[in-house]
């Protein structure tokens, strides 16, 4: 049984933040048969229609995901947004995936569900801390994947994030406003 996983073919992928990280993998899971819910603060009915895919409140993504994909920006409500409460109203075969932000996800509240079997895997590209420390609890389960946030290492990916970098520096050294800022609402105060 080493190695063995969970079939995606016809499975329930629920996202959680549906920009355009969150559009991409609703994209490729409709490949595979998958139905797709996701929850974002902005229902996106133009995305719905195109994609085929479906707005769902939190709870139910929870309830009814066999895999949930993490995509959501980091702020003060979304801090520890998969906690105990939320881990334990997950499938017990769910396999939740972070590749956003560590801080998303309860660390220790993770490890305890792995540990007790109230979720099946987790896979996590971005950890708090992070990197994790060498000791940390949960290194020492076999149902979670770290990997130390590489999400990005392709050469595609790095050179089209160089030529963004490039852009923004561009426009901003012409007084414009750089075309991928991370925080807009602070240029459009300046």
């Amino acid at each position: 049984m080493i190695l063995l996983g969970q079939d995606i073919h016809n499975a329930t992928l629920g996202i959680i933040g549906l920009g355009r990280i969150g559009i991409a993998v609703a994209r490729r899971a409709k490949g595979f048969g998958m139905k797709v819910l996701y929850y974002d603060l902005t229902r996106r009915n133009e995305i719905e229609n195109t994609q085929g895919i479906e707005y769902a409140e939190f709870d139910r993504i929870l309830a009814e995901s066999d895999f949930i994909s993490l995509h959501a920006n980091l702020t003060p409500e979304t801090y520890h947004f998969i906690a105990k409460e939320q881990l334990g109203k997950m499938k017990r075969t769910c396999v939740l995936v972070n590749t956003a932000r560590g801080q998303l996800v309860d660390s220790m509240a993770l490890y305890e569900a792995l540990r007790n079997d109230k979720i099946a895997f987790a896979a996590l590209d971005v950890t708090e801390p992070e990197p994790l420390p060498t000791n940390h609890p949960l290194l020492t389960l076999d149902n979670v994947i770290v990997t130390p946030h590489i999400a990005s290492a392709s050469v595609a990916t790095r050179t089209k994030m160089a030529l963004m970098a490039v852009d923004n520096l561009i426009a901003g050294l012409n007084g414009e406003m750089p075309p991928n800022p991370v925080n807009p609402e602070v240029l459009r105060r300046a």
